[in-house]
């Protein structure tokens, strides 16, 4: 009489001696030969700066440059810190901008949640500079505080 409980019993077990040679494998191959492993303990953590692109915390250093996981980003070190001291906002005729300058607005712009918008021809005096889409902050007779891109004002 044929036993079908046998050969279902000889696949297990040929998978079984398989799964354990795969591990013995892996675990020769991880065998640390002088305690390097401990190393670990005594690694100096160094505060490496976040990714330009998208500003994640979770960069980490490859041969020499730095890498974001979570975008893919790779750049230099000492292009990160070049980057970081350069911020030039420029205006709609390319002048670069500063922190106190005058400029004037070239087009209407309609102002969110109001009905009025800001005239071509507005003044704007002593506008501050920000690292962002909009990237000048100032105060508007009549509107208060706002946010304008550079595109559409031009120096006074």
């Amino acid at each position: 009489m044929l036993n079908i409980a046998t050969p279902l019993a000889i696949i297990k077990l040929l998978i079984l001696v398989e799964n354990i040679i795969i591990c013995r494998r892996i675990y020769t191959h991880c065998q640390i030969e002088d305690n390097s492993f401990y190393l670990w303990q005594n690694f100096n953590m160094t505060e490496l700066s976040p990714c330009p692109l998208c500003k994640s915390t979770f960069t980490y250093e490859m041969d020499n440059l730095l890498v974001c996981p979570e975008c893919g980003h790779e750049w230099s070190a000492e292009e990160n810190s070049a980057g970081e001291q350069e911020f030039v906002v420029k205006d709609s005729n390319g002048n670069i901008l500063q922190n106190g300058d005058s400029v004037v607005v070239i087009k209407n712009l309609p102002v969110k949640g109001s009905s009025q918008s800001i005239k071509a021809g507005t003044k704007v005096k002593n506008i501050r500079l920000v690292d962002s889409d909009h990237n000048i902050d100032c105060k508007i007779d009549g509107f208060g505080a706002m946010a304008l891109k550079s595109e559409f004002v031009k120096k006074a």
